[in-house]
């Protein structure tokens, strides 16, 4: 898969750290016990051996490609669904042309926005920890001034579908950055111990597609053209925000291709259940002989690998014939 993104700099969450060492310091020995004692009833079982890094990314939905995604496990608490979706039948083929290698663009927009409407809408009624470098009344995206209840009204889907369609029109930004960009936003959300809400959502949002367009993109758009689309921020706020945003995911922008895939496929699976389906058309002549080709084409590849294997194994084949062996039947 292409854009694939890599990172010297793979460290866990900061509370899985700490139940971490708990979990050690909890097998120091007593004085009372004499050595033998103590190395058998401290003697770890085999699971605690596993490497404690493996246990602690298996806990992260951004890290670990098993975990259930954050946004898909909040949507579920309003899903209503209304099926409208064309189903295909012998004579008409009904398909898109998102795949996850060459995501929709649009649509992608529109199911990050949604999935950024549901983490606020259900977020922890408790809170989580608010940070002052996203606090848009102590930094503010513009200069109107912001009102008194900034924090205390949920955006609705089209206000953030704005917010995310203009970062992206106007820095030319691909779908597959804004998969990114959800699984960095999961990630700052689990790794900070926080909370996205009224107040911060749009400096989180923007932090994350800043980060994800600098790691994806070959070209990747610099601070100060961020403050073209934003006329009203600072190059030194724009600094400050990517350089908290990294401290907190310590620095670990890494997305494997099967974290990846995971978000895609969910983002999918909102889609459907939002009534926001990919846009499908009939399977046409010309669609159908490319599918067909590219088909032949796989097949083709696969079975010269076939044969190639066939040849390295022939000498071997050669060393024992068959023989037949009369059977004796009583």
């Amino acid at each position: 898969m292409g854009g694939s993104v890599s990172s010297c700099c793979v460290s866990s969450s900061p509370t899985l750290r700490r139940k971490a060492h708990a979990r050690l310091e909890s097998c120091a020995p007593e004085s009372d016990l004499s050595r033998d004692e103590t190395v058998c009833s401290h003697l770890q079982h085999i699971s605690d051996r596993e490497n404690l890094d493996e246990l602690n990314l298996a806990s992260n939905p951004s890290d670990h490609p098993r975990d259930n995604t954050l946004f898909l496990s909040k949507s579920h608490n309003n899903d209503e669904r209304n099926d409208r979706r064309k189903y295909s039948s012998c004579s008409t083929i009904f398909l898109d042309d998102n795949t996850v290698s060459r995501p929709h663009l649009k649509y992608t927009v529109k199911c990050l926005s949604l999935a950024i409407y549901y983490h606020i809408k259900n977020r922890d009624p408790d809170g989580g920890m608010l940070l002052d470098i996203f606090d848009e009344k102590l930094h503010p995206l513009t200069k109107h001034e912001v009102p008194l209840d900034y924090d205390k009204h949920d955006p609705e889907q089209k206000q953030i579908y704005r917010f995310v369609r203009t970062l992206f029109s106007a820095a030319q930004l691909t779908a597959e950055c804004a998969i990114v960009t959800l699984v960095y936003l999961e990630r700052l959300l689990t790794y900070a111990e926080m909370d996205i809400c009224p107040g911060n959502w749009k400096r989180i949002v923007l932090g994350a597609i800043l980060l994800a367009s600098k790691v994806w993109d070959d070209q990747a758009v610099w601070n100060v053209d961020y403050c073209q689309i934003l006329k009203d921020i600072t190059v030194e706020d724009m600094n400050e925000l990517e350089r908290h945003f990294l401290e907190l995911l310590q620095f670990n922008i890494n997305v494997p291709s099967s974290v990846y895939a995971k978000y895609y496929f969910d983002l999918r699976s909102l889609s459907e259940t939002n009534n926001l389906s990919y846009p499908l058309e009939p399977l046409s002549r010309d669609k159908a002989q490319k599918l067909e080709a590219i088909s032949r084409l796989c097949d083709d590849k696969y079975r010269e690998a076939r044969r190639a294997a066939r040849k390295r194994s022939a000498s071997v084949d050669n060393l024992c014939g068959v023989k037949w062996v009369p059977a004796i039947l009583s």
